[in-house]
C-alpha cells in the first residue's frame, strides 16, 4: 500500500494537500487539470520534492526522507530520459548499475526485459534509430529492470499517436499484471483511465481526492470530475 498521510506540498504560492491510500496491485490513474499538481505529487512520492508536512509510506514504512534511488519505486517521465549516445542495451542496463558493469546474469536479465517489451535484438541500436513507440518501450524496460514494487508514470506516452499510445497502454497493463507491479499513472486523457486503470484519483482545488474504482466513478462522476470532463 502507498500511503500519503496528511501530505502538504508547496511550490511558491501553490499548495497541494493529499491524504489518501492507494492499494497495492493494479493501476491507479491520477487525473486533474493542467497545473493542478499531478506531476508535483509524483515528484514528492519519488523523492524529488520534499513535503512541507506529512509522510509518504509504502507498506507501512516511512520513506519521506529517503533519497529517490533508495525508494521502493521507479519513475518514468514524459521525455523518457534516454541517453542519445548510449545504445538501447546500455540505456536499459542503467536500471541495474550506473557504471554499466553488468555481470553475465545481469546481462541475461537485461536481455529478457528487452524481449518482454518487444525489443529483442535491438540492444545495439541508438535511441535515434528507434521509433517513438520503441523509445517508450526502452524506457519502460529500464524501469522494469529495477524491479521495484511501485511504478510511477508521468504521462510517458502523451507524445505518441493514438495507435501507438493504445499499444503502450496495453503493454503496460499486461506487464504490470505479469510482474505484479503497482502502478500510479498520471494522465490528462479520460480514455487512458477507462482503458487500463482499476482506480482513478482526481486532483482538484489543491486537494487529492481518494481513488475510486474507475468504471463506477465515470458512470456517476462527482462534481469535481464532471467539471474536469466538461
Amino acid at each position: 500500500m502507498l500511503e500519503l498521510d496528511h501530505l502538504r506540498l508547496m511550490l511558491g504560492a501553490f499548495t497541494l494537500e493529499a491524504d489518501a491510500r492507494l492499494e497495492a496491485g493494479g493501476i491507479t490513474a491520477l487525473m486533474g487539470a493542467s497545473g493542478s499538481g499531478k506531476s508535483t505529487l509524483l515528484a514528492a512520492i519519488a523523492g524529488f520534492l520534499a513535503p512541507e508536512d506529512g509522510q509518504v509510506r509504502v507498506d507501512g514504512a516511512d520513506i519521506t526522507a529517503l533519497p529517490p534511488g533508495d525508494r521502493p519505486l521507479s519513475i518514468l517521465f514524459q521525455d523518457q530520459n534516454l541517453f542519445p549516445h548510449l545504445s538501447v542495451a546500455k540505456n536499459v542496463g542503467l536500471g541495474l548499475r550506473s557504471d554499466l558493469r553488468l555481470d553475465a546474469e545481469q546481462k541475461k536479465d537485461r536481455d529478457a526485459v528487452l524481449a518482454r517489451v518487444g525489443l529483442a535484438g535491438m540492444g545495439d541500436r541508438l535511441p535515434r534509430d528507434l521509433s517513438g513507440g520503441q523509445q517508450s518501450r526502452a524506457a519502460l524496460a529500464r524501469a522494469l529492470l529495477r524491479r521495484r514494487p511501485w511504478l510511477l508514470l508521468d504521462e510517458p506516452f502523451s507524445a505518441l499517436g493514438p495507435a501507438l499510445r493504445q499499444e503502450m497502454l496495453t503493454l503496460l497493463r499486461e506487464t504490470a499484471q505479469a510482474e505484479g507491479l503497482s502502478v500510479l499513472m498520471v494522465t490528462h486523457d479520460p480514455a487512458d483511465a477507462r482503458a487500463i486503470a482499476d482506480h482513478t484519483a482526481l486532483i482538484a482545488g489543491g486537494v487529492l481526492h481518494p481513488p475510486k474504482p474507475t468504471a463506477p466513478l465515470f458512470a456517476d462522476p462527482p462534481p469535481e470530475l464532471r467539471a474536469y470532463l466538461g
